[in-house]
Parts: C-alpha cells; sequence; structure tokens
C-alpha cells in the first residue's frame, strides 16, 4: 500500500475535484450520465440546439404564451373569459402570498444539463489522468486478467472471465441507471448536498460492496 497515495491526501483530491466541477459547470458531477450523453451525442446536440433557441427564460415564457393563445384562442370577441371563475366565498391568493411560492422554483437555465463538452472533457480526464498517474509511477503495463485475487476467488478460464464481466457491466450499467447515478454521483455530489437520496443509495452501495468482500474473502 506504499505505492498509492494516503487516505487523507485522496479525500482532499476528491472534494476538490467535487467543489471545482460544482464551480465551473454548477452541476454535480457524475460519470454515468456523462457516458450515457457522450453515447448519444447526437441526439444531446440536437437537444442543445433546442435549448439555445430559449436559452433566455422570458423569450420562453412569451414564446408558450404565444404558443397557448394560438392553440386555445385569446377569449376575445366570444364574450368569456379565459380566466378561471372561483368559487364564491372562496379565499383568493393575495399577490403577496403568491411571490414567495414562484421564487421556489429554479429557472429554466438551472435545469439545463451541463454542456456536452464538458462531460466529453470530464471523461477524458479521467482516462488521462489515470494513464499520467500509472505511467509516473512506474506501474503501466498491459494486462488481460483481472489478476492473481480474481483468478484464485472467481475464475482463471479467459472465456468465463469476459463474459462475467460483461453481464456485470450491464448489471452495474442497469443499477446505476435505475438509482439515478453512480457512486460519485451520489456519493460524492449527493453527500456533500446533504440529498437524502444519495445518502440512501450510498449506504446501500458500500454495504452491498461490504458484504460482497466479506463473503467473497472470508466465506468462499
Amino acid at each position: 500500500m506504499s505505492a498509492y497515495w494516503p487516505w487523507w491526501a485522496g479525500a482532499i483530491g476528491l472534494a476538490l475535484i467535487t467543489i471545482n466541477h460544482t464551480l465551473i459547470t454548477d452541476r454535480s458531477l457524475g460519470v454515468s450520465a456523462a457516458w450515457d450523453r457522450v453515447l448519444h451525442w447526437r441526439r444531446e446536440r440536437q437537444l442543445e440546439r433546442m435549448d439555445e433557441e430559449f436559452a433566455d427564460d422570458q423569450a420562453l415564457a412569451e414564446a408558450l404564451a404565444a404558443a397557448t393563445a394560438e392553440h386555445f384562442g385569446t377569449g376575445t370577441g366570444t364574450g368569456t373569459s379565459t380566466v378561471p371563475q372561483v368559487p364564491y366565498e372562496t379565499s383568493q391568493p393575495r399577490e403577496a402570498d403568491a411571490e414567495p411560492a414562484a421564487s421556489e422554483h429554479p429557472a429554466a437555465t438551472s435545469l439545463r444539463p451541463a454542456p456536452l463538452v464538458t462531460q466529453a472533457a470530464l471523461l477524458m480526464s479521467i482516462f488521462i489522468g489515470g494513464f499520467i498517474a500509472a505511467v509516473t509511477s512506474g506501474r503501466f503495463h498491459l494486462r488481460y486478467d483481472m489478476g492473481p485475487g480474481f483468478r484464485d476467488l472467481v475464475t482463471a478460464d479467459s472465456t468465463t472471465m469476459i463474459a462475467m464481466l460483461f453481464v456485470g457491466g450491464v448489471l452495474v450499467g442497469f443499477g446505476t441507471r435505475l438509482a439515478g447515478g453512480c457512486s460519485s454521483g451520489h456519493g460524492l455530489s449527493g453527500c456533500g448536498r446533504l440529498r437524502p437520496v444519495s445518502i440512501v443509495a450510498t449506504a446501500v452501495f458500500f454495504g452491498t460492496a461490504v458484504v460482497v468482500s466479506f463473503l467473497l474473502w472470508k466465506v468462499i
């Protein structure tokens, strides 16, 4: 273990990366979502072009109002009003009470995902950073197995190993999308923002890892 950073240095590094990514992109750090968007880059580019047309929230609201008026009509000239009628003796909300409710909803621009180029840069940085770290430490070499621990505990047959890794990768991808994020998204960004769903997801992630590790090393 002497070839690795101490745990506190790794923790500080991950914290700085998460904070830096959040400040630059105003989004949570997540690897699985980045992979999904980069793999479907044509669809994402089309969505980004559509978002650029309505980058201004005011312009978006005016366009929606115009489309609604065109479809349903403005109600003028028909003797009817488009404002819904409130039953008698029903209290109407005051303007002062309605303003805070509207401000509780974030702007449409804050709900848009990070630019696609940012997601691609994140994935490339992970690969390049890992490559540089392995080369500078003198531990970089190509291998076609998972190491002696995998051979002893799971299988030494290359065909079975590839099949198991493929099935495991599919299950990890399915579980990640089902959980709404991976360990980086929930564990780093979500828990850092004290989101309950991320705290529960991270507890399940690492709790399952502890149980499986115990079964592999102590039971099997």
